[in-house]
């Protein structure tokens, strides 16, 4: 009515009201009336503003990938992107130019091209492994952009969600990535069957080790048994040679008292054949009767008549007859056979 209006703003929005040209009021969250005929509204949304993107780039390699993100930004000095972009509002609250649409086209345009120079000095391999850094480097060289910093923007963040190749190049790294898992895989299992078979030679060799050992233990008890029996056969032998060492010298010892022994019966028997022979000698000389009478001295009764029955048949040519009583018979027979009968 007469021009009269009323507007409130929230408070994500910088409102400012312009009357002949100069800043009447401003601020986040107004709400006033206003003439209309005679005012001009410009609201600066402060909130911050997301703004997607999609980019088709060639890596080092002329490799063809899409780069799929996002950049988060917010106005921070309304001010001054109020003096260089339009942002005046009808009486409804729409946007009367395209100003504050074509702000994030801008930011976005700045975002690739940063993003396109990353891409381009990495190979394919490399650039789908650098989405966090690409997205990084992105976000603190646009905040350093000029054309940000006059416009008093705040660049909150840029992310990256996805690089990607082509199909055909995207099958190919996953077959050539499968065939590299495929072959990691297989040489883990040459790896664990190589493990598998050391541990196995390592047993066996224990083993080998362990009945080498005990053969040396049976070979060092065999050797020392064998020193056992030596040493018990040489103290045998040395034993036996003792012995016969003894009976050698035993044997030496009876020759050597036979010899002695024979020697003083030799020497016995020289001597009494010199005794007999000077008796002998000493009885050569002598008168028969007077030996006989010497021979008869201590005899028997029965030696004397036996030696007297010699004397008698050395003189049987003399001795014309020889009576012998039966009397003298008996008794003589008597003589003899007397020593019979008390044995």
């Amino acid at each position: 009515m007469f021009g009269i209006r009323f507007i409130k703003s929230q408070p994500t929005v910088h409102l400012m009201q312009f009357r002949g040209g100069r800043l009447v009021r401003e601020g986040a969250g107004q709400s006033f009336y206003y003439y209309a005929p005679s005012s001009t509204l410009v609201a600066v949304p402060l909130a911050s503003q997301d703004r997607a993107f999609m980019l088709e780039l060639v890596t080092a390699d002329f490799q063809s990938v899409t780069v799929q993100g996002q950049v988060t930004y917010r106005i921070s000095d309304p001010q001054r992107i109020a003096t260089m972009m339009d942002f005046a509002v009808a009486a409804d609250g729409s946007y009367l130019s395209e100003d504050p649409r074509r702000l994030g086209e801008r930011i976005a345009l700045q975002v690739e091209v940063i993003i396109q120079q990353a891409v381009q000095g990495l190979g394919l391999k490399d650039a789908l492994r650098a989405s966090a850094d690409i997205a990084r480097a992105a976000a603190r060289q646009l905040a350093a952009q000029a054309e940000v910093v006059s416009l008093g923007l705040e660049v909150l963040g840029v992310s990256i969600m996805a690089i990607k190749p082509t199909p055909d190049i995207a099958r190919a790294l996953e077959a050539e990535a499968r065939e590299s898992n495929l072959k990691s895989a297989d040489d883990a299992v040459y790896l664990r069957r190589m493990s598998a078979v050391e541990k196995e030679r390592a047993i066996r060799q224990n083993e080998l080790d362990t009945d080498i050992a005990v053969e040396q233990k049976k070979r060092q008890i065999q050797e020392a048994k064998m020193d056992a029996k030596a040493v018990a056969m040489r103290r045998e032998n040395e034993l036996r040679t003792e012995q016969m060492d003894a009976d050698v010298a035993l044997e030496t010892q009876r020759k050597a008292f036979v010899d002695e022994q024979a020697q003083n019966s030799r020497t016995l028997a020289q001597a009494e054949a010199h005794r007999v022979s000077a008796v002998m000698q000493a009885l050569g000389g002598a008168d028969p009767r007077i030996i006989q009478a010497l021979a008869a001295t201590g005899m028997q009764p029965g030696q004397l008549i036996a030696q007297a029955f010699g004397g008698i048949a050395e003189r049987a040519g003399s001795i014309g007859q020889f009576n012998m009583s039966p009397e003298l018979l008996q008794s003589l027979m008597g003589v003899t056979r007397a020593p019979q009968v008390s044995a």
